[in-house]
């Protein structure tokens, strides 16, 4: 094992009667996880639900409640967002935490755009493109280009001056992940030089087997990116999965975690509904025996970024229990070390491709 870097992704769920308790409760976890040493920490960006509707504005206050540590976003779904207004949130993000984000995106039709209707959408959604084009544009928009032609100018109380995006995040074009979860998804983050997230859910295409569907996956984007990238940028894959230690937990608490992950197991067992989904076993147990499953993860010894993903609905105190067992206990066995291993350097990964 050969782990370089340890994240996090936060739910960042809040009671409905008490919004403010929660967010400010994930905003003192991304300062927790600081503190042990995480390299960085995500959080899930959902619409709807009682968690981060907005990544950018919760990152934005991360920024200031952390110095070193890494802040993502996984992910962003751009069919709920105008990507160059969404490139100055995230840009000033970017440079209030100077250049410590990550975003990660994903394409397609906003999953309820057709309950929120004209809540979102000016006219009729039919007409709007919500492919990976919308992910390009976003791109485009950071990378921070003069916009108009050499005689194209705007005026302000500052001054006149050429327009571009304000404020520009030198680098951030760069720090773009995708989500994968198919071999579609995949291929097209390799060919367009994204970083790929990868996690506990997949798409049964050629196999029904998980880890055979996450290989394939991970084996196109290492293909296509070799293909495709003429620049020396190294491609960078996060993986994540459920870990949820016992050994600092009380006896209540670890009867309570063991039930949760007694809900899950079913899906597990094949692929569920009408998109083939699979999921991967949640990891709760002592650190010994999640150390001995992740030895038996066929994909943890292709990457070098582990993202340690909290459940939904857990207490403060639990979440820094599982953290603080994970940092102390589990990642060092696999090659972690704290500190040592900034977030901005590029290095070659591990990666085995026979």
């Amino acid at each position: 094992m050969a782990i370089r870097h340890l994240a996090f992704l936060s739910p960042g769920n809040f009671p409905d009667t008490d919004p403010f308790d929660g967010l400010e409760h994930t905003l003192q976890l991304f300062a927790y996880g600081e503190a042990l040493g995480f390299d960085s920490a995500w959080v899930r960006q959902r619409h709807l639900e009682r968690g981060v509707s907005s990544a950018a504005t919760f990152l934005a206050a991360a920024s200031q409640r952390t110095l070193r540590i890494a802040l993502g976003t996984a992910v962003v779904q751009m069919g709920y967002e105008n990507p160059f207004r969404l490139a100055e949130d995230l840009a000033t993000v970017d440079v209030l935490s100077r250049g410590r984000l990550h975003v990660g995106l994903s394409a397609g039709a906003p999953p309820y755009g057709a309950l929120l209707g004209e809540r979102l959408f000016d006219g009729d959604a039919g007409g709007i493109d919500f492919s990976h084009a919308r992910v390009e544009r976003l791109r485009r928009n950071l990378q921070g280009e003069l916009i108009g032609d050499e005689e194209t100018f705007v005026e302000s109380p500052a001054g006149r001056q050429r327009p571009r995006l304000q404020p520009y995040a030198p680098g951030l074009a760069q720090r773009l992940w995708y989500g994968g979860g198919s071999l579609r998804s995949a291929q097209w983050a390799g060919e367009q030089g994204y970083h790929l997230l990868i996690g506990n859910i997949n798409r049964a295409e050629q196999t029904d087997q998980f880890f055979e569907a996450q290989r394939a996956q991970l084996d196109l984007f290492h293909v296509r990116w070799r293909a495709q990238q003429a620049q020396a940028r190294v491609p960078r894959v996060a993986l994540g999965r459920v870990i949820v230690p016992l050994d600092g937990a009380d006896a209540s608490t670890r009867a309570r975690y063991l039930a949760w992950a007694a809900t899950r197991q079913a899906r597990t067992l094949a692929p569920q509904g009408e998109r083939r989904t699979l999921f991967a076993r949640d990891l709760v147990g002592s650190s010994d025996q999640i150390l001995q499953w992740l030895r038996d993860d066929p994909i943890l010894p292709l990457v070098q970024e582990l993202r340690l993903e909290l459940p939904y609905d857990f207490a403060p105190e639990e979440y820094r229990q599982i953290l603080e067992d994970t940092a102390r206990l589990i990642a060092p066995e696999l090659g972690w070390r704290p500190g040592l291993h900034a977030w901005g350097v590029e290095r070659a990964p591990a990666y085995a491709t026979a």
